[in-house]
Parts: structure tokens; C-alpha cells; sequence
């Protein structure tokens, strides 16, 4: 017996067999309800059924429950890319990468590489050659052999300058140095192409204004040429820093959640402390989707762990500060995954929160939490946010590559004068909220006075307080400039 459900124009057929592997008939077949779940992406609800990738199993003639694997959305464009040489060939690779001409990259491109390497950037297989990187750049998308659209928005490139240039000559292979002098990966079957800086600035920013700090940072003091080639990574990357137990690459992340036998995973992307604003909205989205059917939703609480401005809390201040806010409970340990993201940061507003979506998926995340200018900064030259607070979620909204991820908006928190906590804001008593910006927070936290009470755990607030009191030390055992 066929069940024809409707979403739209898409019609989904499902048949029920039993244990002799034949249909039902009509007399065997045991009623069943399957929960149509609302799925929210270009601001519709539409009815959706169960991904494929669940099994339906049949046991003593009935339906057995359903078991659903964190694979219930696919990696973008195909199997998850591992290009991390396996450990028996490392020596060979090594040698042979010694006898190539050689390219020393950053700290920053070293980021990158690791974003390649473990499949975050899925399809790609290197960095971007002169075709890709047009696509990226013009289209916010590649077209893949097949016709389909996986969306690209940010490029990802490596820079090199003239005399790189010379050295590689007519190679086809070159070998990765990385910040330290290590050998880092192979670069295979190399392109070299002109790289406009210009024109890369306007198309990702939307501006050329300066103070762009991933401008000023990457790309102003870059070579004038680009490399593209597939990547061979020779060993993992590791930072050392004694956070790499939370690096978890896209594989290891569906693992987890398998483990953990999540039927959604819904990812927030955050490069802040986290207050319990931010807590209120998890907390909240979890219950939405319980709501919706699912039986055990799991939060990726994913920071971002690449290069921020210099201004951003650092990446092992913000992460023990995350622990302190799973250990005093504001965040439930069991439905939360905590995992550093290693890309990165453009602050490149619409353009770049697709990138931070798309990685996502590769992850196997089937909801992203996007909220007010995600992304964003303010204009740095000017008294005003860079990109309208709105656009990024309704860029991801409409984004080509993006469909089959659910794009779940958050409302606005704000800190109830009233009720003494962070709450959703509430338009008809404005006057009773109070909107706690990051520059106030760090205000805050600098001079040492306490937020309103219920705006942050206790645990995650000394954690920031500590750390802009070591700053403060620090400064103050700065020799003084002499005058003369």
C-alpha cells in the first residue's frame, strides 16, 4: 500500500513492506501516524515527511521504530573530501614534497588549509584555481559536472608573490611550508592566476573602504598572484594550544551525533561569550523543535576559531567561558555539542554568513540559527553598521546550494527590566527592556562592575572579567614611551 504525501509540487511516496519483503496488503497492514514536521526555508511551511536517509525496519509484521543517522542531510556536493595523507604514506609524501619548489604560507592560510583538509568546504579539493574562484566570486556558487549549484561565497584562495612565481616556473606540483618551516601539504597540478585585489574587496565587502580588518590583515599586504591545486595535507593540523580535543572535523562531528542519536541538529555560529540572550534563543529552538516531532534535537554550539579582529575575546578565553555556562546549566551538556570551527572570520555580513551555513551542513547540521547581522561589523570609517542588520537572513533565505538547509530566524532578546532575566523583546512595553550591546558588555567586564543580575552566568562572567583585568595588568607593565 502506497502513502502519498504532498509538499508543495513534491509528491513522496512511501511503501511499507513486511518481514517476506512484499507490500502490505490492505488486511496485514498495522496503522501507523507519521508526524508531518514543518520545515522553514523561503519564509513557508511546507509539510516534510522523515528524510530518506532513515531506515524503516519491519519486525514481527509491524513497524519498528524509525532510526535516524545524522546523515539525514547529505554532505554539499557529494562525500565529505578527507585529503589528509593516511599515516603509512606521510613519510613517502614528506620526501617528495622536499624535493618540490617550495611556498611558505601563513598563520591564516595554515587556517585555511585545515578547513580544506577535513572536508568543511566540501566539494573542494584545494584551493580555488581561476574558474572556481570567478564562480565564487561573481556568483556566490559553483556549478558542479552534474548541473547542480553548491554555493561557494566566500573565495578561498592562497596568494603568493613574484618571486613565488618564478620559483614554482613551469612545476606542476608544489610543497606547502607552514608558519614554523614545517612541510604542511603538496599542492597538486598547480594553476597560477592574477589576483585583483581590488575587485575581490568590492565583490566580497561591498566596499573598499579601509579598516577592513581581514583586508588589512590577508589581502592588502598579499602577493599579486593566486595558486589553486588539489591539496594532499601530509599530517592533521594541530594547533597545540589545548584546544584541539575540540576540533572536531565534519566526520568526527556525524559520529557524535550518531552517537547521541540525534534525529536534528541545529547549529549556532557565534564568535562572542555567550550570554544568556543567546541561551534563551537554544534553549527556545530546541523546544520549537521538539514541538515540531522531533524526539532529541542536539545543539552544535560551534564557535568559530580562526582569525578574529584584534578587538574579539580570543578563542580560549571565549571557550572556557562556553564550559562555564554548560557547567552552571544554563545550556544542557547532554543535547549540546560543544566544537571549534576552525575558518577564518571575514566579517563580510550576507556574503560570508552563507559560507558559515554551508560549512554546516558538510557537519550535519539540518537547522542553522541566524539572527541579527550575522557576520556583520560596524562601518569602519563611518558611525553605522556596515550591512543592514535585516539582510543576512534573508540572503540565507534565498542563498542557490542552500535549500535543503532550514534556516530558522530568532527573535530579538533583550534584558527585562521587569522580570529581571533576558526575554524575547516585547514591542508593547519597549520601555521595560534593556538592549545590552557586546561594545557595553566589554565595557562592563573592563571596569569590573556587574551586569544586570540574570544577564550572564555567574561562572561565564568571571571568566571575561578575569581576562580584561589580565589585560589591564599587562598594559600597565608596559614600559612608558619616553619623550624626548
Amino acid at each position: 500500500m502506497a502513502l502519498t504525501f504532498r509538499a508543495n509540487s513534491i509528491t513522496i511516496n512511501l511503501t511499507f513492506y513486511n518481514s517476506t519483503n512484499k507490500p502490505f496488503s490492505k488486511k496485514t497492514l498495522i496503522p501507523t501516524k507519521i508526524k508531518t514536521r514543518p520545515i522553514y526555508h523561503f519564509n513557508s511551511l511546507i509539510s516534510f515527511v522523515p528524510s530518506t536517509s532513515s531506515s524503516m525496519s519491519v519486525k514481527n509484521g509491524g513497524l519498528s521504530s524509525t532510526v535516524i543517522k545524522s546523515s539525514l542531510i547529505d554532505p554539499d556536493g557529494g562525500p565529505l573530501v578527507n585529503l589528509v595523507v593516511p599515516k603509512s604514506e606521510r613519510d613517502l609524501k614528506r620526501k617528495e614534497a622536499e624535493s618540490m619548489p617550495k611556498v611558505k604560507i601563513t598563520k591564516i592560510d595554515l587556517e585555511w588549509v585545515h578547513v580544506i583538509s577535513e572536508g568543511w568546504a566540501n566539494p573542494l579539493k584545494g584551493f580555488m584555481r581561476e574558474d572556481e574562484y570567478l564562480q565564487s566570486l561573481h556568483f556566490n556558487c559553483i556549478k558542479m559536472k552534474d548541473g547542480s549549484i553548491v554555493n561557494m561565497s566566500l573565495p578561498i584562495v592562497l596568494a603568493i608573490d613574484d618571486n613565488d612565481k618564478v620559483a614554482i616556473a613551469e612545476s606542476q606540483d608544489v610543497a606547502l611550508v607552514g608558519p614554523n618551516g614545517d612541510l604542511v601539504a603538496i599542492l597538486r597540478s598547480v594553476e597560477v592566476y592574477k589576483h585583483n585585489k581590488e575587485e575581490r574587496i568590492a565583490r566580497t565587502w561591498g566596499t573598499t573602504a579601509p579598516g577592513l580588518p581581514y583586508v588589512e590583515e590577508v589581502i592588502t599586504p598579499a602577493g599579486n598572484w593566486l595558486i589553486g591545486g588539489d591539496l594532499e595535507v601530509i599530517e592533521p593540523i594541530k594547533y597545540n594550544d589545548g584546544l584541539d580535543q575540540y576540533r572536531l572535523s565534519p566526520s568526527e562531528l556525524r559520529q557524535e551525533f550518531d552517537k547521541r542519536e540525534a534525529d536534528a541538529v541545529f547549529a549556532f555560529q557565534l564568535r562572542n561569550p555567550v550570554h544568556n540572550g543567546h541561551a534563551l534563543l537554544m534553549n527556545d529552538t530546541r523546544k520549537r523543535l521538539l514541538d515540531m516531532g522531533y524526539k532529541n534535537p542536539i545543539l552544535l554550539l560551534h564557535p568559530l576559531g580562526g582569525f578574529v579582529k584584534a578587538d574579539d575575546v580570543p578563542l580560549d578565553v571565549r571557550m572556557e567561558q562556553h564550559s562555564k555556562v554548560l557547567e552552571d546549566g544554563v545550556l544542557d551538556p547532554k543535547t549540546t555539542i560543544v566544537a571549534i570551527f576552525p575558518s577564518p572570520m571575514h566579517y563580510a555580513g550576507p556574503t560570508e554568513v552563507q559560507w558559515h551555513a554551508k560549512a554546516r551542513i558538510n557537519a550535519g547540521a539540518n537547522f542553522y540559527i541566524v539572527g541579527r547581522d550575522p557576520a556583520g561589523m560596524g562601518h569602519p570609517t563611518e558611525k553605522r553598521d556596515l550591512y543592514d542588520p535585516d539582510h543576512g537572513k534573508k540572503v540565507l533565505s534565498m542563498a542557490p546550494g542552500l535549500e535543503k538547509l532550514n534556516i530558522l530566524p530568532f527573535k530579538v532578546a533583550a534584558y527585562d527590566t521587569q522580570a529581571k532575566k533576558m526575554a524575547f523583546f516585547d514591542p508593547s512595553r519597549a520601555k521595560d527592556f534593556l538592549f545590552i550591546s557586546g561594545t557595553k558588555m566589554r565595557a562592563f567586564a573592563k571596569s569590573g562592575e556587574n551586569p544586570p543580575d540574570g544577564f550572564m552566568c555567574p561562572g561565564g562572567w568571571r571568566v571575561l572579567v578575569n581576562y580584561y583585568a589580565s589585560l589591564q595588568n599587562e598594559e600597565s607593565q608596559q614600559p612608558a614611551a619616553l619623550s624626548s
